[in-house]
């Protein structure tokens, strides 16, 4: 409970820092920010919490109740992952002038990360297994 309320304290004042900071300089543009912030709660809030109840029900509806808890963290992470490495993926930022940004192939580097949480699933629930006999 110290930690928690600590925690609140820190956050609390951090955001007061930033809101001080953006308030008092002279180049941040307070309607931008406000228009940025309202995207953010949208994109969160509408977007990402509608996306994450649809598949928490379509898990609870079609995968057993013991491996529920892995499934839905693997669904999570594989979706924040690849929302995260999309851009890179589509190649946004990419010119044939310069070849050195964007050099690697993230595409297939996005696949072996969602092969990786498929394969930590399993692993994960059988690492936790109690021994039979």
């Amino acid at each position: 409970m110290k930690i928690r309320v600590a925690l609140t304290v820190a956050g609390v004042a951090l955001i007061g820092f930033a809101t001080a900071g953006a308030l008092t300089d002279p180049d941040v543009d307070p309607v931008g920010v406000l228009l940025f912030m309202a995207g953010v709660l949208i994109g969160h809030d509408v977007l990402w919490m509608a996306a994450v109840v649809v598949a928490g029900t379509v898990i609870t509806r079609l995968v057993p109740v013991r491996w529920r808890a892995v499934t839905s963290a693997a669904t999570i992470v594989a979706a924040a992952v690849t929302v995260v490495a999309f851009p890179l993926v589509l190649g946004f930022g990419r010119t044939a002038g310069n070849p050195s940004a964007l050099p690697l192939p993230y595409g297939r580097n996005l696949l072996l990360i969602l092969l990786s949480i498929v394969i930590a699933v399993p692993l994960s629930k059988l690492a936790r297994r109690p021994p039979k006999g």
